[in-house]
């Protein structure tokens, strides 16, 4: 199931799986019409009469290029005696995924190889109604479907456009597709094709004894025909070398952009963070959506996909991408979120990449009683994340345009959502959008988003609104205290749910109680935070080989063995780099700090190759089940390096007695230092008296 090397640039995303098939092109938007829906793209070999497409014949390795979304793949055959070393990006520009091959004859005789590629559409992720033709006039076969045009070409040794090439009917009349006309070596011709359909092109190439040559092929993506053809007209002027020398090199800007300390770091620790930033960029939608898979092998299981925008998943990877110092994403981001809120102040569930309601299973409906169907952590990360940003970028015009239409908005509806009798946030759906009711994760997340909402409002120099929120936080803090902490068991409820008595405990061990530390509500040496996550790692181990942190007890989702007190279930990434994240929260000397570099060790002991991180792993062999890349897994990854590299350095300079004496200058009385608005600061950011005339 998993997606080993994505690749893409914000509007176009192409995913390949173990085999080098392409199985997902996302086109316009990343995770929004899969034009690969139920289908693969092939890539083949004939040589000496034998064919063999990318498969069990071939040994493949999966990997990108060093700090780049820029593929390298080793495809050997030894039976043929033949080694394909292949380069696969999208341009960080143009909407035109570029494919590099070198074709190596391993034997000690001329060879004439035949590279075959398969486009197997269904364009708007529907079968009915494409058509695929080839065009004399770009020396090319496209596919097109209303306002989606695909087209493909390639360069062989000797020249550029496609020679050989079929255009068929796939799926009909017992016909599997145009691929199974290339498996003896010829094409035959086909000009066009309508209805269900696919393609396939072919090249030549003429191999002397141990030589090598170089060929190329591209799919250029745009919404008519002329769009593909200027997309094709860029590649052949420019050559494709060129565009995939470019793109190495942004992708390499664009992960080095900040300056980390990584000395005494392991490399494949440092190569892990990266990877996760680019990787996770992938996932990303140019127009803000930050999606949380487009691994549509899930459907299979849900006839459903990941490929929506969370809120949530959205505010903690741009938490993460915000403390790696990618200000581009998490703006954008907060626009779509803008752009997107609900009437009554919150997010819904979900929503598709274009900014449309996604898919939903909440009822609007429940015990014919209206129920506003909601996760209202992700309402409150959002207003969290938001004044991470501005903390970091101090984009004070940007946060000024989003701050009554979405910041305050967000905030008084969590003001509201309150049980007046406990001052603990109404019942909504938790984390892991099971269960309903009033859930600890939840409330944590609250609290921080209405104090993250009341250093907006001092910063902006509304004191009463402030106050506000800030005295609903202190009173929920306290509530919360009062009714999920259980004495007996010294730790904190999962949640709770409403009775006609008060609150019934569920006392059930999950994962998500770090967020009591992950959000600052406890301090992370408070005894009753260290009781409950000793609680969460030792009831949640994985007692295999494979280790790691479930989610919570008797989690059934991917279940593949059904023993509870071995196994409580699936170790996840996220909830393994919690428990990084709190220990390093609550380290006091970097020797305690060290100790919890094990849970960043684990991760990159259980990534693929590539780097790719999945959901969740098999408990017994490690492979990844679930969909991959999951964007929460690498966000984690960044949010606990970044985190790990500023305790780190704040330990050292502590042991080293260095002081940081912030000047202040000769206007300190009047203008407020920056530091007013870190953390722990009563009345963050006063505003300036005004002198009288």
């Amino acid at each position: 199931m998993a997606r080993d090397v994505p690749v893409g640039n914000g509007n176009l995303l192409v995913t390949f799986d173990r085999s080098y098939q392409i199985r997902d092109l996302y086109y316009p938007h990343v995770g929004q019409e899969n034009h690969n829906q139920d289908a693969v793209c092939r890539f083949g070999v004939w040589c000496d009469g034998r064919f063999s497409w990318m498969g069990s014949d071939w040994t493949i390795r999966l990997d990108y290029e060093p700090e780049t979304l820029v593929t390298q793949v080793i495809c050997t055959n030894k039976a043929m005696q033949l080694q394909l070393e292949c380069a696969d990006c999208v341009d960080f520009y143009e909407n035109v995924f570029l494919r590099h091959v070198t074709v190596s004859n391993l034997s000690a005789k001329p060879r004439d190889v035949r590279l075959f590629f398969s486009q197997d559409f269904n364009l708007y992720s529907t079968k009915v109604g494409d058509t695929a033709f080839y065009d004399p006039q770009t020396s090319s076969v496209i596919h097109y479907k209303g306002h989606r045009y695909l087209l493909m070409n390639c360069c062989d040794p000797n020249r550029c456009g496609v020679e050989e090439f079929t255009c068929g009917d796939k799926e009909v009349r017992g016909l599997e597709g145009t691929w199974r006309d290339a498996e003896d070596g010829e094409l035959a011709g086909h000009t066009i094709a309508q209805g269900t359909v696919d393609s396939t092109i072919g090249l030549r190439i003429k191999l002397a004894p141990k030589a090598q040559a170089i060929a190329y092929y591209w799919i250029a993506a745009g919404l008519n025909y002329n769009e593909v053809k200027v997309i094709n007209q860029v590649v052949l002027d420019k050559t494709p070398a060129v565009l995939m020398a470019r793109t190495r090199n942004f992708w390499r800007l664009w992960v080095n952009k900040e300056e980390f300390n990584f000395e005494g770091v392991p490399e494949d620790i440092v190569w892990l963070f990266k990877c996760s930033q680019l990787i996770l960029r992938t996932q990303i939608d140019n127009g803000g959506a930050i999606t949380a898979a487009n691994d549509s092998d899930i459907i299979r299981i849900s006839r459903d996909t990941y490929s929506y925008c969370w809120p949530r998943d959205g505010a903690l990877a741009a938490y993460a991408l915000i403390k790696a110092g990618h200000s581009g994403i998490s703006r954008r981001f907060f626009v779509f979120c803008s752009e997107n809120i609900h009437a009554e102040g919150c997010f819904l569930h979900k929503y598709n990449p274009d900014g449309s309601l996604a898919s939903s299973w909440h009822p609007w409906l429940q015990d014919h009683q209206p129920r506003l169907p909601i996760q209202e952590d992700e309402t409150a990360l959002v207003v969290w994340a938001f004044w991470r940003h501005f903390q970091k970028f101090r984009d004070i015009e940007f946060v000024a345009q989003h701050y009554r239409p979405m910041i305050v908005k967000a905030a008084d509806f969590l003001a509201r959502h309150v049980d007046e009798a406990t001052g603990l946030p109404l019942p909504s759906y938790d984390l892991w959008e099971e269960r309903w009711g009033v859930h600890t994760w939840t409330v944590a997340t609250v609290i921080a988003g209405l104090e993250a909402g009341a250093r907006f409002a001092a910063a902006f120099g509304e004191s009463q609104v402030y106050t506000r929120y800030k005295r609903i936080a202190d009173r929920m803090r306290q509530a919360m205290v009062e009714h999920l902490w259980n004495a007996q068991e010294n730790r904190f409820a999962r949640g709770a749910s409403v009775t006609p008595d008060g609150y019934k405990l569920d006392m059930t061990i999950d994962a998500s109680l770090a967020g009591l530390v992950l959000f600052g509500v406890l301090d992370p040496r408070d005894p009753m935070a260290l009781s409950t996550l000793q609680a969460v790692t030792e009831g949640l181990a994985v007692k295999t080989a494979v280790g790691g942190i479930a989610r919570y007890t008797g989690d059934t989702w991917h279940r593949v063995v059904d023993d509870v007190d071995r196994i409580p279930g699936n170790p996840w990434f996220i909830t393994s780099l919690w428990m990084m994240r709190c220990e390093i929260a609550a380290a006091e000397t970097v020797e305690e700090l060290e100790k919890s570099f094990r849970w960043i060790r684990w991760v990159a002991k259980r990534s693929l190759p590539s780097g790719v991180l999945g959901e969740q792993l098999h408990p017994e062999t490690g492979e990844p089940l679930g969909v991959a890349p999951l964007s929460w897994s690498h966000s984690e990854v960044v949010a606990a390096m970044v985190e790990y590299l500023e305790r780190r350095s704040h330990l050292m300079e502590q042991s080293g007695r260095v002081q940081h004496i912030h000047q202040r200058g000769r206007f300190a009385d009047r203008y407020p230092s920056p530091h007013c608005w870190e953390e722990g600061s009563e009345m963050p950011c006063p505003v300036p008296p005004r002198k009288k005339p």
